[in-house]
């Protein structure tokens, strides 16, 4: 274990070459001698303080950091990639572009693209982060109260204070940190025959009142229908988790001791991470779309190597318990304060990591060179049956992927007769507050199943005579999902577009219509940035940013 290990990290400890002579390339990263290490046994290896684990944890905090910088210089293309036409000519919306080009999660992208946009307005605090002399978990706490004459001073605090400190002394100069981070729970419940084809009935029903919702979007609205009419505590006084049926996904919040909590010294011995300023301004307002997305697209290979390095280290710092050794009360306050970064953004790729380790199918769709959104997407299906996906994740979109294997959970769902869903904590708190109302209404503690079915049969109840029968556009963007069929968008259909226009004699047949967002229609498809032909819905081919797409979606 301790020679694999090592081979590991002296390859990641190399000096990063960049190829355009800085050294924002990352080192490269040894996938085929990773090994799965359980938990004790890195425990043992850190705990006795040999010199790889802290080469370990050093390079996973040189890695963040150096991500970091390289985001930043993706948020400012991103910036630019927004003026005038340049981003219908690539024919994406924002968010898919950095999902299905950049490799971005939704909620980086959008805390990316939402800190550049306040950083307009706050140059000392911009040039600080520039500069690496800012973290991004640092410039959040303070970015309500550095403006103006204020901002001088925040920035200078946002240098050398905590995270936890600036956060407290934005509270109690009237601010909110910008970065606070939103629980989400798991919510499950099984049920018998009779009560899922209640609910199944309901949430279908939901899906009609809500075209292109989501199971989460319509459990709300079941959820706030049933409220609406009985009335249970305000949600804010209900916990879920003091109900079996969710648990906690993610990081949880802290509960610990105030003690624990203060600031101490005790990180103090820790080398000085290296500060990374972002690679110097590479966009400029002459470019034209497809140079910006050639420079951002060469940014986002650089990310992706920091982040493989940040994968393994992540993982490994986290299943050590190292942040414990090294004077850490929590690894969500190592990550802010050692890192500068948020810890959804860390748990989540350790966890990725951790579930990588225990899949040899995921470490050779991996190898594939699959793109870490996909390995997402997969990494929640069982074991035997990733392999048989792997070939399909390449050709598909990712958010073709995900509805794919959204569709899968939703077959095991219907076959389990088990209901599941992640919902954030405002949703669970109103989905505990209705199942707490009908156990009132009951007089007794009636399974969370039976509970949903019931809130399922009123929802059904006062609904169904309510909506209308389709129209044949709506009954075009329902055979469609309800959502945009131009490959790689994720938003919901609100248009139905003539494949061979009426213009043009073409017939107002189902075969010739598609499922489009407002925003593709109107500025992408008709100004021409995206082609589109053939018959659907099967038999659509697309030429997008001048790939093809066909015949029928996502092949």
């Amino acid at each position: 274990m301790g020679a694999a290990l090592d081979m590991n990290l002296a390859a990641l400890a190399a000096e990063p070459v960049a190829p355009y002579g800085s050294r924002y390339a990352p080192p490269p990263a040894p996938l085929d001698v990773r090994v799965p290490y359980t938990a004790r046994e890195l425990y043992t290896l850190f705990k006795g303080g040999e010199v790889e684990a802290d080469q370990c944890e050093a390079r996973l905090a040189l890695a963040a950091r150096a991500r970091a910088a390289v985001e930043l210089a993706i948020a400012e293309g991103l910036a630019l990639l927004r003026k005038g036409e340049r981003l219908p000519r690539l024919g994406y919306h924002l968010d898919d572009y950095c999902r299905e080009v950049l490799d971005l999660g939704e909620s980086s992208s959008r805390t990316l693209v939402n800190l550049w946009d306040a950083l307009r307005a706050r140059p000392l605090l911009r040039n600080a982060i520039l500069a690496g002399r800012v973290s991004r978990s640092a410039a959040l706490a303070v970015l309500p109260l550095a403006k103006r004459d204020a901002e001088a001073e925040w920035v200078e605090r946002a240098a050398t204070g905590s995270v936890r400190a600036l956060r407290a002394a934005a509270r109690a100069a009237g601010g909110e940190p910008e970065d606070e981070e939103e629980p989400w729970l798991a919510f499950a419940a099984r049920t018998e025959p009779a009560e899922w084809a209640t609910i199944d009935e309901a949430l279908a029903l939901a899906g009609r009142a809500l075209p292109g919702s989501s199971r989460l979007e319509r459990l709300e609205a079941m959820g706030q229908e049933f409220l609406g009419t009985y009335p249970a505590p305000s949600t804010e006084e209900v916990d879920p988790l003091r109900s079996r049926s969710f648990r906690p996904v993610g990081p949880r919040p802290e509960r610990r001791d105030d003690a624990l909590e203060q600031e101490t010294d005790r990180w103090a011995h820790l080398p000085e991470v290296e500060r990374w300023p972002a690679p110097p301004p590479r966009f400029h307002d002459a470019m034209t779309a497809r140079e910006v997305d050639e420079g951002l697209r060469e940014l986002a290979r650089y990310r992706r190597g920091w982040d493989e390095v940040i994968g393994f280290s992540a993982c490994a710092v986290r299943e050590s318990r190292m942040h414990q050794l090294l004077g850490f009360a929590t690894f969500r306050q190592y990550c802010e304060e050692r890192l500068g970064l948020p810890a959804r953004t860390l748990e989540q790729r350790a966890g990725l990591e951790r579930r990588l380790w225990a899949s040899p199918a995921l470490q050779e769709a991996r190898r594939q060179g699959l793109a870490y959104e996909k390995l997402r997407a997969l990494s929640s299906l069982p074991e035997k049956e990733i392999a048989s996906w792997v070939q399909r994740a390449h050709a598909l979109t990712v958010i073709e992927l995900r509805r794919r294997v959204a569709a899968e959970h939703e077959r095991q769902m219907s076959a389990a007769r088990q209901v599941t869903a992640r919902l954030p904590l405002p949703i669970a708190a109103a989905l505990a507050a209705a199942i707490q109302s009908v156990r009132e209404r009951a007089g007794g503690l009636l399974p969370a199943g039976r509970c949903l079915a019931i809130i399922a049969a009123h929802f059904i109840e006062t609904w169904k005579p309510l909506i209308p029968r389709r129209s044949k556009r709506q009954r075009v963007r329902a055979r469609d999902g309800d959502h945009c069929t131009v490959p790689g968008c994720s938003h919901r259909a609100s248009h139905s577009h003539h494949v061979d226009p009426l213009g043009r004699l073409g017939p107002d047949t189902d075969e010739n219509q598609t499922a489009v967002c407002g925003y593709h229609h109107l500025r992408v498809i008709h100004a021409g940035y995206i082609k589109v032909s053939g018959l659907a819905p099967h038999g659509l081919t697309w030429i997008v940013n001048g790939r093809i797409w066909g015949p029928g979606r996502g092949k």
